[in-house]
């Protein structure tokens, strides 16, 4: 038999590195099949069963049929009832052609960057960042430009996006509540970034908002063209249903922009995934339409979570955390562990060491900071059941005492 030529594969791939977060799901799970007992604190993912009336409206959706193909950009239904989301929660009007739904935020993200960015066009990702985003843009033929946000609030400073602005800046990805820091912006720091957009036309903004409605206290969720109107046509929306009512599985996103923006997608749309499932898109309905009276004894419980993590880092060698505004993780740093040496004599030299160290000695998972491009830090969710919350950041406390 004749040797077959190696496998060439094209080089955007190398463009890629595979998802860090699925990287330690993954590690975690084959740690659990080898019989150890290993919590994930890296996972995005709320432990909460998805609303009974969302599930309801599934099944009806099953029983009535509507199991087949639907439009691309999703049903009429679903469309007007984004529509009527946006209107009502942010003051934002769109027609139904300024909007789309599909296979969960993360697709239709990368649909936006395809649509628009060319080769060496530059997208500005605010440093801590959702891990993706920077290979999204690598994939498209862009360049990501990473600008550090502030320590202290993980906040991007307007002088610090003047700076960053070129000619050939094309997007402004803007995560607010943010993911890994939590950190929410509030109108006025809003205002204060779309002074500068506005003095630079040529940057459109994608809005990810998809922690929109998971905010503690005081704390007031709100979306850039909501509070400055005149970047409304430079703007894309994206949002979903998989956080604030716990369907990460049901894959369903959908964003809001200019119409000649949205037909783009549409058609890359059409071309990849087509539409998200018939079923998900009858349950985001229902979602989308009723009540979020769920939502407050669910923000109770994670406000409970995140006092016990972060009271757990008071305690804890080498960690330290502020209280996060939003969203379920807490981003802490991990600098007092940098040049910690384990029990068998191994040095931590970074943060991804000390993430190494804690998955083998406390049997814990957390995302290691370089993975959002800011070290030395360590993202913990705490989206999981409370006890098991508990006895993880107890064995996180134990294991950096046995450092040296």
């Amino acid at each position: 038999m004749l040797d077959q030529p190696p496998l060439q594969l094209a080089p955007r791939v190398s463009r890629l590195r595979r998802s860090p977060t699925a990287a330690i799901s993954q590690r975690v799970a084959e740690l659990a099949a080898q019989g150890r007992s290993v919590t994930n604190l890296g996972e995005g993912e709320l432990d909460f069963d998805t609303p009974q009336f969302i599930r309801e409206a599934a099944h009806a959706a099953i029983e009535s049929g509507q199991t087949k193909y639907t439009a691309v950009s999703g049903t009429p239904a679903l469309k007007d009832a984004i529509v009527r989301k946006f209107a009502d929660d942010n003051g934002l009007t769109y027609r139904t052609d300024e909007v789309i739904a599909g296979a969960g935020a993360k697709p239709l993200i990368l649909n936006a960057l395809m649509a628009t960015v060319s080769e060496g066009d530059e997208v500005i990702i605010p440093a801590p960042y959702w891990v993706s985003y920077p290979d999204m843009v690598s994939l498209c033929g862009g360049t990501p430009v990473i600008v550090e946000c502030a320590r202290d609030t993980f906040l991007l400073s307007p002088d610090a996006l003047e700076a960053a602005i070129t000619e050939r800046t094309c997007w402004l990805i803007l995560n607010s509540p943010n993911n890994p820091s939590g950190a929410l912006y509030s109108r006025e720091a809003l205002a204060a970034l779309g002074e500068v957009l506005l003095r630079h036309p040529h940057v459109l903004v994608l809005c990810d908002d998809i922690y929109e409605h998971l905010v503690y206290g005081n704390g007031v969720f709100a979306t850039l063209p909501e509070v400055v109107p005149a970047l409304k046509d430079r703007c894309l929306v994206v949002n979903g249903v998989s956080k604030a009512y716990s369907m990460t599985g049901w894959r369903l996103g959908y964003a809001a922009g200019p119409r000649t923006l949205i037909a783009a997608m549409d058609t890359l749309q059409s071309q990849s995934t087509t539409n998200a499932s018939s079923i998900s898109q009858a349950a985001a309905v229902a979602a989308l339409s009723e009540t979020r009276s769920f939502l407050g004894d669910w923000m109770a419980r994670l406000t409970e979570r995140r006092a016990i993590v972060l009271d757990a880092i008071s305690r804890t060698r080498g960690l330290s955390a502020d209280p996060p505004g939003a969203a379920f993780y807490v981003y802490a740093s991990c600098a007092g562990l940098i040049g910690c040496k384990t029990p068998d004599g191994r040095e931590l030299a970074n943060d991804l060491d000390v993430a190494t160290y804690l998955l083998d000695e406390a049997g814990v998972g957390v995302v290691h900071g370089a993975a959002f491009g800011m070290s030395p830090y360590l993202r913990i969710a705490f989206a999981v059941e409370t006890a098991t919350l508990k006895r993880a950041m107890d064995a996180i406390q134990s294991a950096c005492a046995k450092l040296v």
